[in-house]
């Protein structure tokens, strides 16, 4: 391992873990440089990406190969004119080239804005204009291809569009004219030369109720990955990890690169067409994948396949983050595979926040788990004071005044950074609770939560109590308006295979509800969809369903 940037190996206890972690952060740090091309340096054959599709391409990357075709494309880039802090969007899919572009722009002190493929033609104006980009780099895809063409006469001129592995008139050829160029090197110096503090990477948000905003990360975001790689994901050095991810959304940062490669581990990556559970379980199988991560809904989905009939022998940890994990979820999945899901929670604002760090805490099944070190993580109520043990607050992020987590964003574009006098603590909008051990349990969002009749009403515990019914394999709980009370829950059901809606199964799901929790939490309207809406990066869209019934248009980006 880069011993250099990670913490000691061993702690004794959960908090000797939280006391003592720290890494170690040089100077001036470029994951290019100092990641990649240091394990290049340490062992030409190292692995270091491990790519396929389901048109039977493969590709593997030693991190050699990788430092000589980031080095390629670093100069292939300079002489179009990117340089110390131009923005440039990639919009690759999990095309093993998007690995390249990154760590090529990281070495040249640009800035990345990684985009999902799903992006129309009103999102890449909003974006290339909100965010001046100088330059697009994309899959050669027909989608893709038209929405940026629709978008470009009404954006700035000297845009470069650039395509990867393909040929078009009015775009330069990714492949020909990376290949023209020197596989040396250096980093830039003088004016050029990449500080610390220089903004690295710009996520654009999921936009679930407004418009996307952008999350500034500088040059030191990579190291604040290693928790999420190595205490909370597992990763074992020279093994396959897999995170399932677009590279245009947060996790794929999470899952996909910095952590990761910081440990050592080989990137595996199923450039899929579309998810097919059967297709992904049967790849975890082919490939003998060791870490696997997912979001709850994924798991889900691949719950309603014959688990035991795909060998999955060869992995050793199962996680998941993007949503609360549902103890019914966890619990069938323990019992086909033997193996504990274990749940992480964050933000595209930051690294691993909140997870069930097992080394030195059992799990508790629905439970977030415990704070990371990086982050001094309080409750706070509604007067802005720390919660009690079971009281419901707002997680928030303190002290930042004080020491300035690795790691986490440095603000949003356009606003005052973090950190300063009037910035020193950062508040999620997520609503949660402590018990007298410590751990954490999610309840929602802000917005999300219901207040009927007096009540407060957290989506998650009614929606883990729905999908323990066999007939829900997908659901979402919002708050309908109601003349008496004020707000009823409402259930939005997407129904598992060989289930059938009727009036019957309404009456049957709302008993169900209020055996397994508290009997006014049931839901008193229950609506049945085929899908539920969903942004691009796959979050359910609940403002959406709320707008619809209260009779208000939704402003809801993505």
């Amino acid at each position: 391992m880069l011993e250099r940037f990670l913490p000691r190996s061993e702690f004794t206890s959960y908090e000797d873990f939280v006391e003592n972690y720290s890494v170690t952060i040089p100077e001036r740090f470029n994951f290019g440089f100092d990641v990649v091309d240091a394990w290049a340096k340490m062992d030409k054959n190292k692995r270091a990406l491990v790519w396929c599709d389901d048109h039977g391409g493969e590709k593997i990357l030693t991190f050699e190969e990788l430092r000589v075709l980031s080095n390629k494309t670093a100069n292939f880039l300079r002489n179009i004119g990117v340089r110390k802090g131009s923005v440039v969007m990639v919009i690759l899919r999990r095309r093993w080239e998007y690995w390249v572009c990154a760590t090529a722009l990281c070495k040249l002190g640009a800035i990345i804005i990684p985009a999902t493929i799903q992006l129309t033609a009103k999102d890449i104006e909003y974006r290339v204009t909100s965010a001046d980009i100088d330059a697009l780099i994309c899959v050669n895809d027909d989608f893709v291809i038209s929405q940026v063409e629709e978008a470009m006469p009404v954006l700035p001129k000297g845009k470069k569009r650039i395509l990867v592995n393909g040929e078009r008139e009015g775009w330069l050829c990714f492949d020909k004219e990376m290949e023209k160029c020197s596989a040396d090197f250096s980093p830039p110096t003088g004016a050029e030369e990449q500080k610390n503090e220089d903004i690295m990477l710009i996520y654009f948000t999921s936009g679930t109720t407004g418009m996307p905003k952008m999350v500034k990360h500088n040059f030191l975001h990579p190291l604040g990955q290693i928790v999420t790689a190595k205490y909370w994901q597992k990763v074992q050095e020279n093994k396959l990890h897999l995170t399932v991810s677009d590279s245009g959304w947060a996790k794929f940062g999470w899952g996909k690169i910095y952590g990761q490669w910081l440990c050592g581990a080989v990137i595996f990556a199923y450039d899929m067409d579309k998810f097919v559970p059967a297709n992904l379980l049967r790849m975890i199988g082919k490939y003998r994948v060791t870490t696997f991560c997912a979001p709850v809904t994924m798991y889900r989905f691949m719950l309603q396949e014959d688990l035991l009939s795909f060998d999955l022998s060869s992995v050793e940890r199962y996680c998941m983050a993007g949503e609360p994990l549902n103890p019914e979820v966890f619990k069938k999945w323990k019992e086909l595979t033997g193996l504990s899901m274990v749940e992480g929670f964050g933000q595209t604002e930051s690294t691993v926040l909140l997870a069930n760090f097992d080394d030195w805490f059992p799990i508790k099944p629905g439970s977030t788990g415990k704070p990371s070190p990086l982050y001094k993580v309080k409750l706070l109520n509604e007067d802005g004071w720390e919660c009690e043990d079971g009281e419901e607050g707002e997680i928030v992020i303190t002290d930042l005044d004080k020491a300035f987590p690795v790691g986490l964003f440095r603000g949003y574009m356009d606003k005052a950074p973090l950190g300063g006098p009037d910035t020193k603590t950062y508040g999620l909008g997520d609503m949660a609770w402590r018990d007298s051990d410590g751990y954490f349990w999610f309840v929602g969002r802000n917005d999300d939560v219901i207040k009927c009749s007096g009540y407060r009403i957290g989506p998650f515990e009614v929606e883990s109590a729905l999908l323990e019914h066999p007939a829900v394999v997908e659901c979402a709980v919002t708050a309908a308006p109601d003349p008496t009370r004020g707000q009823v829950v409402k259930a939005t059901v997407v129904l598992a295979q060989g289930h059938t809606a009727s009036k019957e199964l309404i009456k049957e799901l709302q008993d169900h509800v209020k055996k397994v929790t508290a009997p006014y939490k049931y839901p008193r309207i229950v609506e049945f969809v085929s899908e539920l809406p969903k942004t691009i990066g796959g979050k359910i869209k609940r403002a959406e369903i709320r707008s619809t019934d209260m009779g208000e248009e939704y402003l809801g980006q993505d």
